[in-house]
Parts: structure tokens; sequence; C-alpha cells
């Protein structure tokens, strides 16, 4: 579970790490807290930062529950494959949003594949367990 432990933990610094982004930006863009709108470039970093939340949400139980039914060793495969998902997706958002496909591919495809994983291993479970 190290590994797992570690993967999670690298993805709450990318998400702080997002976050700074966020903050640069809005002074760089001139758009000024609380505003989440003013600039196209801004708004972008922003949208990168709210969508690796909507992830993380699913993301981070999804990977314990995984890690704890299934292995994790894949779990913790999974969550690199979402890492790198993520910063490909900052990057091709950022640069131009209609490029984003392949890291959120990159990122939501994990994060399902933890999801279903998660559910079917735990139901299992509880049914063998009845």
């Amino acid at each position: 579970m190290a590994l797992v432990n570690l993967v999670i933990a690298l993805a709450l610094m990318e998400f702080f790490a997002f976050g700074a982004a966020v903050g640069r930006a809005r002074g760089k863009y001139n758009v000024p807290a609380p505003a989440t709108t003013g600039h196209e470039i801004f708004e972008r970093y922003f949208r990168v930062q709210m969508n690796t939340l909507e992830l993380l949400i699913m993301f981070v139980p999804a990977i314990w529950i995984f890690a704890h039914y299934i292995s994790p060793g894949i779990a913790a495969a999974l969550g690199a494959v979402f890492l790198l998902g993520r910063v490909v997706y900052f990057l091709a958002y950022v640069r131009e949003p209609k490029s984003r496909e392949v890291g959120f591919a990159l990122s939501a495809g994990p994060v399902l594949l933890l999801v279903i994983g998660a559910a079917f291993a735990a139901a299992r479970s509880a049914l063998l367990h009845l």
C-alpha cells in the first residue's frame, strides 16, 4: 500500500501545483479573487484545476478500495497513469483546449477502471461474506 499512498500524495501535490498555477495566472491576467472569469487563458488554468478536483473526488477513494480488494500494484500503476494524464491535460488545455483529449483519456480512463474495479470487488466481497 506504500506505493498507493505515494501516488495519492503525488496527486495531491500535483493538485496543489495546479492551484499555484491558477494563482499566478490570476496575477498575470489581472483576474482578482473571487472572480473565476475575465481572461480566456486564466479560465483555462482554472478549468484544469476544477477538472482535476472533480476527478480527485473519485480517484482517491477508488484507488484505496481497488488496492484493498484487488491489487495495490495495479492500483498504483493506474494511479501513475492518472498523474501523467493530468500533466498532459494541463499542458494541452492551457495551450489549446481542443487538444485536451489525450490528457483527459489518460486521467479519466484510470479513474473509471479504478471505480468499476473497486465497486465490483467490494460487491463480490460483500456477497461472499453474507
